[in-house]
């Protein structure tokens, strides 16, 4: 009776030992398959690793292009960017050397500079202006005197003859040896024609004022008796002499009052405001109303040295004129004194004169006289 309730329990244990190995094996299995599964999706991982690889692989080769492409891009963008730079660079250097160019035209284009307008005036204040000019210009030259070099009157009228289209310098140069050779009007209409060409020669235009020369010589000797007449009226009569000629003797050689309009007193007579006529016989007329008779000679001899050293026809020394005030055409020359100075000429520059025996109270040097011909070897 005591074995048989024992039989139960021994089977409940082993029942419970087979449930207990049953849930072993089963977690073992469950460990298993998720070892499995972890297994399998490493090797699907790697497996899609591998084909990543391969396709990456498989494809490289295809972006090759691709990079060379993007690394041409890259150059031709590059390039065009210096291009451009330098499309730049040479716009701003043409900008730049315009801008300069204009600049420059501009400066050449400028006219000089100018005193300002001055109000209208009248004559009469024109004559009290012009009258204080010579008065100035009295002062500044008071050794002023005809700048041919000559001793009697026939010497001075082929002098002035000579001076046409040539300095008073190579005038009174070449005077010496000519009158060594011919002395009087009666030597020079004898004269041979070729010889007389050759003494003049330096003075240019030779063979007509050869033929002038041989003309007026010849009626000096065949209509006044060898000598130079003192009247306006029998001076214009003789070959290659005009108003002008005949007023630089008249005034000069016999003391009779006249005007000289050569270049230089024209030009500064029309920017002074005296005239504005063109022609020297107007010039002279307009010139005559201003001045007392008595001035005319002087006048001449003043303006003329004033037009030589200051007021030049291309660029007057404005800035060292001492009548700029008086002047209406001021500015149209150099007006800074430092430069102006170095624009005068003759005594009022440092430099000898045009006549080789200038007066006792001239304050420059003499002029040198021609060098002698070179002998032909």
């Amino acid at each position: 009776m005591n074995e048989t309730p024992e039989k139960p329990a021994a089977a409940t244990k082993a029942a419970a030992k087979k449930a207990v190995t049953k849930k072993a094996t089963a977690q073992k299995a469950v460990a298993k398959q998720a070892t499995a599964k972890t297994t399998a999706k490493k090797t699907t991982a790697k497996k899609a690793t591998a084909k990543k690889t391969t396709a990456a692989a498989e494809q490289a080769p295809a972006k090759k292009p691709a990079a060379k492409k993007t690394a041409t891009a890259k150059t031709a963008t590059a390039k065009t960017a210096t291009a451009k730079t330098a499309t730049a660079k040479t716009a701003t250097a043409k900008k730049t050397t315009a801008k300069k160019t204009t600049a420059k035209t501009a400066t050449a284009k400028a006219p000089a500079k100018k005193a300002p307008a001055r109000k209208p005036e009248s004559h009469a204040a024109m004559v009290r202006r012009a009258r204080r000019i010579n008065r100035e210009l009295a002062e500044l030259y008071p050794y002023a005197h005809p700048e041919l070099d000559f001793t009697n009157p026939f010497e001075l009228l082929v002098a002035t003859v000579l001076s046409a289209q040539t300095t008073d310098l190579r005038v009174n140069q070449t005077t010496p040896r000519l009158f060594a050779v011919c002395p009087t009007p009666e030597d020079m209409a004898a004269m041979d024609p070729e010889r007389l060409e050759e003494l003049i020669r330096p003075t240019g235009f030779f063979r007509a004022k050869t033929k002038s020369l041989l003309g007026l010589s010849a009626a000096l000797r065949d209509r006044f008796g060898g000598e130079v007449p003192g009247r306006l009226e029998d001076l214009v009569t003789l070959p290659g002499v005009g108003r002008k000629t005949a007023n630089v003797v008249l005034g000069n050689a016999f003391g009779v009052p006249g005007i000289t309009v050569d270049t230089h007193f024209g030009r500064l007579a029309r920017r002074f405001g005296w005239t504005t006529a063109e022609d020297a016989e107007k010039v002279e007329a307009d010139v005559a109303e201003i001045f007392p008779k008595s001035e005319w000679t002087m006048l001449s001899h003043r303006v003329v040295f004033h037009g030589r050293r200051v007021c030049h026809s291309r660029k007057p020394a404005c800035g060292a004129c001492p009548i700029a005030p008086l002047c209406p055409a001021y500015g149209e020359g150099e007006t800074d004194p430092e430069k102006a100075k170095k624009l005068l000429k003759y005594e009022l520059g440092g430099q000898p004169g045009q006549r080789l025996k200038p007066p006792a109270d001239y304050p420059g040097q003499p002029a040198p006289p021609m060098a002698p011909p070179v002998a032909a070897s």
